[in-house]
């Protein structure tokens, strides 16, 4: 498979199953995740639920990658301290 990024891609076509780790996809959102290390209890929730593995773990740690973060807040919404806000994207 070549290297294209997600721009690059026909509309429909799928060149095989992976996940969103081979396309940085991060220029899709409005919104960026941000955490608040001083309320986060590293409960690891986040980096559960997130949908595009862009939340990553160094031991109980976790930071955002937001070369694949797409702004969706699921990990805002689920983090049981609100460690985690959504704040607008500056362009």
């Amino acid at each position: 498979m070549s290297s294209k990024t997600w721009k690059e891609l026909e509309i429909g076509a799928v060149l095989r199953a992976a996940t969103s780790l081979e396309f940085k996809t991060g220029d899709w959102r409005s919104e960026r995740a941000v955490i608040d290390y001083s309320k986060c209890i590293d409960c690891l929730i986040c980096w559960t639920f997130c949908p595009d593995s862009a939340i990553r773990r160094q031991g109980t740690k976790v930071s955002i990658n937001y070369d694949y973060c797409k702004g969706c807040g699921i990990c805002a919404n689920e983090c049981p301290v609100k460690a985690i806000s959504m704040q607008k994207e500056e362009v």
